[in-house]
């Protein structure tokens, strides 16, 4: 079976609510706006305006981390927050079509909204991961419903959880961005304690399709790894172009992860070719 055939019965496994998309930054990329669609764009956003040590160049999460400790938490939201505010991005295929057909659960990993702004109508809500900076209750995720209204939990009468691991990045919202953030999920997410009781739930049984996604950071890779747990041991694909990373490559064997070697935009082609 060929690498095409491989990712048109995903693609179609996705419509029958079978397999659970999991997206990259690389899939915001594909409306083409201003907002940074990799960590090393957003990074380069917060080094153009708070000069960090060398040592944090390069690396989103310590820069990040650099300049909550000496100018405040504060002043990383609203760097990060204008990088994504007011994008002018056009119109996103991928977003469209998991909009159209609204599998059941979907985890979209970037800090932008797109997603969420491609889905209307009611009976759909999302989670997102929060930071605990200046909270002073145990608390991971917050639960949102359609019409942006925050609830209790996650609804599993919903037909589509959007599941939102990282934040986002918009007013009055929250995101994890700094290492300081991830210091108490990555200590609790090994038993799966930040992980929402919903997203464990929709995940059962069910294999993940990447797209978008690159693992070319211990961060990226811890997140994935806890989000697949206990999903399904086989099935999994990932739509990956070009040369792995050696720890990329380590990754995706671990987790038995099938690597298309495929340009993003072959998703798209196979979502305009007219049914029949």
């Amino acid at each position: 079976m060929s690498d095409l055939d491989i990712l048109s019965r995903a693609v179609g496994q996705i419509e029958d609510g079978k397999m659970v998309p999991y997206l990259g930054p690389g899939v915001s990329a594909i409306s083409g706006g201003t907002a940074p669609t990799s960590p090393q764009a957003l990074c380069e956003v917060i080094e153009s305006e708070v000069r960090v040590p060398r040592r944090s160049r390069g690396n989103m999460w310590s820069a990040a981390q650099y300049v909550e400790s000496r100018k405040f938490r504060a002043t990383v939201d609203d760097i990060v927050q204008r990088a994504f505010a007011n994008d002018d991005g056009g119109v996103n295929p991928l977003h469209d079509w998991l909009a159209r057909v609204r599998p059941p659960m979907i985890v979209d990993t970037w800090y932008d909204d797109g997603l969420l702004n491609a889905f209307d109508g009611d009976r759909w809500g999302w989670v997102q991961g929060v930071s605990r900076n200046g909270e002073w209750i145990e608390i991971w995720t917050r639960a949102y419903n359609s019409a942006g209204e925050e609830v209790d939990a996650a609804d599993p009468s919903w037909p589509t959880l959007i599941y939102k691991p990282h934040g986002i990045a918009r007013k009055g919202s929250s995101m994890l961005i700094s290492d300081s953030d991830y210091v108490e999920v990555l200590t609790e997410i090994d038993i799966q304690t930040p992980i929402p009781e919903d997203v464990m739930t929709r995940r059962t049984g069910r294999p993940f399709l990447f797209l978008g996604c690159r693992f070319d950071d211990q961060m990226l890779r811890i997140f994935a790894r806890q989000i697949l747990k206990r999903s399904t041991d086989t099935g999994h694909v990932a739509v990956i172009e070009g040369k792995l990373t050696r720890m990329e490559q380590r990754f995706l064997e671990d987790l038995g992860i099938q690597r298309l070697d495929l340009p993003l935009s072959a998703v798209v082609d196979l979502l305009m070719v007219p049914e029949g």
